[in-house]
């Protein structure tokens, strides 16, 4: 074990104003109701509290086509009338939709991965912390479920500068499609995705057949399940599968996106994890003792979304949380009870055991044919992203910019 780990935690009080719509599920308030309940317990005397930088465009264009990046930054609820075949083309509408400070946000909730990708690099701290990241299903030409920018994608890409291999544990209950897609044909970046699967369930990917392509064959996992998986067996599959990647992959570096729409009761989930086994997953991972980035991801039922990022806080920094939640701006959030730990549901698990032990060979099987920790010829790394100094606006394009 380190002897105390160093934790970095981001986060910018305007990323919660913003409005998806009164009948969208992505409520972006449930990161202040986190934040404030963070506070309430006193954890941000114990981490190192960052404002992120907002992600400039050609920070985003890293890994986003620039004319999508554009495009969010142009596009206002007031002009998309004009805008309606690059709507199309990028995918806005009603999952995606166009609110007041879009491109704004998107800066925001990105910046916040990419600093927390920069201090692991530069070894300012061990854990990097940015609820607010995490938005798995951002394309590069595309939003998609909810995400715009792929917070996710350029923060791997910070890290891939300093580490020849990093690996991207997901545990929303949606698939970490466009993490997957990214990296699909690499074996720099393994993707272990653990996820409801079925046809009528977004994204409709994510099969246990699926395992990259070209040089990123078997480098990408995924652990399809079935309706109400419970604590107990989501927490011996999760501790099996990793134990087994970390043996033959053995990454230099963490990503693990808490999507907290796998508890019991989200809005839009259908798992019945209660708060302590989906903290349980995050316990473990820190105890791989890697540099570590945690974001958060879904989560639609918000006050069960701030109870579970807050304890998840708690466990990277050691600490066990009273379960009496103290006063903060959104206690009434918490009513009756006014309790941190909310229990796993009753819905029935459809995960039979024979189900869950072919799903754990057919992984196992995947992973034994991939040869052991590839290696990488490392170039010069390449310096964190040049920020020019200047006014964009009165700046001539054809003119260099002095690289000092």
């Amino acid at each position: 074990m380190r002897s105390k780990d160093r934790i970095s935690y981001f986060y910018d009080g305007d990323v919660g104003n913003v409005y998806f719509g009164p009948n969208h599920p992505m409520k972006p308030h449930r990161l202040c109701m986190t934040h404030h309940l963070v506070l309430s317990y006193d954890l941000h005397h114990k981490m190192e509290i960052y404002r992120p930088h907002k992600a400039y465009p050609v920070e985003l264009a890293q890994f986003h086509s620039p004319d999508y990046v554009e495009f969010l930054q142009r596009i206002t609820p007031d002009t998309q009338e004009l805008f309606s075949n690059e709507m199309v083309k990028h995918n806005l509408g009603e999952d995606c939709p166009i609110f007041e400070n879009l491109f704004e946000f998107c800066q925001i909730y990105a910046g916040g991965t990419i600093d927390a990708a920069r201090r692991l690099n530069n070894k300012l701290c061990d854990i990097a912390i940015n609820w607010a990241g995490g938005l798995h299903h951002a394309k590069k030409c595309e939003a998609s479920g909810f995400c715009y920018i792929n917070d996710l994608v350029l923060g791997i890409l910070e890290l891939l500068k300093y580490h020849a291999r990093v690996l991207y544990i997901d545990i929303d209950v949606h698939h970490g499609d466009g993490v997957e897609e990214a990296f699909y044909f690499t074996d720099r970046v393994m993707t272990v995705s653990f996820h409801k699967y079925g046809d009528m369930f977004f994204p409709g990917t994510g099969d246990v057949k699926d395992v990259g392509e070209r040089e990123g064959k078997n480098y990408a996992i995924n652990v399809p399940l079935r309706d109400g998986i419970d604590d107990g067996s989501f927490f011996r599959l999760f501790k099996m599968i990793i134990l087994k990647v970390m043996e033959c992959y053995v990454p230099g570096a963490i990503v693990l996106q808490c999507g907290a729409d796998s508890l019991a009761g989200d809005r839009l989930g259908c798992f019945n994890l209660s708060i302590d086994g989906h903290a349980a997953c995050v316990k473990f991972v820190k105890q791989l003792n890697l540099p570590l980035l945690v974001t958060g991801g879904g989560g639609y039922t918000k006050e069960n979304v701030a109870r579970c990022w807050t304890v998840e806080t708690g466990a990277l920094l050691d600490v066990e949380l009273p379960n009496e939640i103290p006063e903060n701006e959104y206690i009434k959030y918490f009513a009756p009870d006014y309790s941190l730990k909310c229990p796993s549901g009753h819905m029935e698990n459809l995960n039979s055991k024979s189900y869950l032990n072919t799903i754990r060979q057919q992984v196992c099987e995947n992973l034994s044919a991939i040869q052991h920790a590839p290696g990488v010829q490392m170039q010069e790394v390449p310096p964190d992203f040049y920020i020019p100094d200047f006014d964009e606006d009165q700046h001539n394009p054809d003119q260099r910019v002095n690289r000092k």
